[in-house]
């Protein structure tokens, strides 16, 4: 899809399966039906001067939905989420002149934001925005971690950008591994990183994981390839989630972990919009 055909169009969020559907009034209440529309699209492209393009995401409203406001179900409240401009003349990750798949806009500002009432890990900062190898590199068990930082040397990394916070009881780490072409981010994922049974390389502390089939499979993007994973019981102290996203030169790897059990929707909220700022 190109940059002008995706600002003609609303993209959603798709709500995960496990949740409540909305129910649709009818037509003629016009102000009713607005607010489900509202709930339903989690993503709305606004047109922003400057270089380049901007979109506008923004979060889902429980509240918006009739008969659903004094209950939660579990997902979080982020502020409005923005793509930051491209440079002037610098095609999308996946406009068809871009055949290296590079994202052009600073790397920094592709990562999903903290929702509302977060606690930053100011450990994953880094410096200057950047991360180094090795501090990612301590999410893996020392036994893996020479052997898979070897591959990123060779595969080309660039730079990491990271992020990382808790709310609710969750600590959520992202991480955005840039490549010098989408080709080098492709042999990572197929060949290194994420088959389909368990990931290649173990996190720490959380070395029996396997692929979450329950992931809603509705709320991929074309663009984006995905792989998910849960950790299975007994997982001790706290379980972990993970996912990794290829899309174009950047490989997104996600870590959710809470005591006692990681809880599904949150990370699925998480992944979704994560994958639709580097979309």
């Amino acid at each position: 899809m190109t940059e002008q055909t995706e600002q003609q169009y609303l993209v959603t969020t798709p709500v995960p399966e496990a949740l409540p559907e909305p129910v649709v009034p009818a037509p003629k209440d016009r102000r009713v039906l607005r607010a489900v529309l509202r709930w339903t699209a989690a993503v709305v492209v606004f047109a922003v001067a400057g270089a380049g393009t901007a979109y506008g995401i923004t979060r889902m409203e429980r509240t918006d939905v009739p008969g659903l406001a004094t209950e939660s179900d579990g997902r979080w409240e982020y502020p409005q989420i923005v793509k930051p401009p491209l440079p002037s003349g610098r095609p999308g990750p996946f406009s068809e002149e871009n055949t290296a798949g590079s994202h052009y806009a600073d790397l920094r500002e592709l990562l999903l934001p903290a929702p509302e009432g977060a606690k930053a890990d100011k450990a994953l900062e880094g410096k200057a925005g950047w991360l180094t190898t090795k501090d990612f590199l301590t999410e893996y068990t020392e036994d893996d971690r020479e052997e898979f930082g070897q591959t990123l040397t060779d595969s080309g990394l660039r730079h990491i950008a990271a992020r990382g916070w808790t709310t609710d009881g969750t600590h959520t780490r992202i991480y955005l591994l840039q490549f010098d072409t989408a080709a080098a981010t492709d042999y990572l994922f197929d060949e290194d990183l994420a088959p389909a049974n368990s990931p290649s390389h173990a996190l720490r502390g959380a070395e029996a994981s396997v692929f979450d089939e329950k992931f809603p499979e509705k709320s991929r993007l074309e663009e984006i390839r995905r792989s998910v994973y849960v950790e299975l019981e007994p997982y001790g102290p706290e379980q972990t989630r993970q996912a990794y996203l290829a899309a174009g030169d950047v490989l997104a790897v996600i870590v959710q972990s809470r005591k006692g059990a990681a809880k599904a929707v949150p990370f699925q909220q998480t992944v979704t919009l994560q994958s639709q700022l580097l979309g």
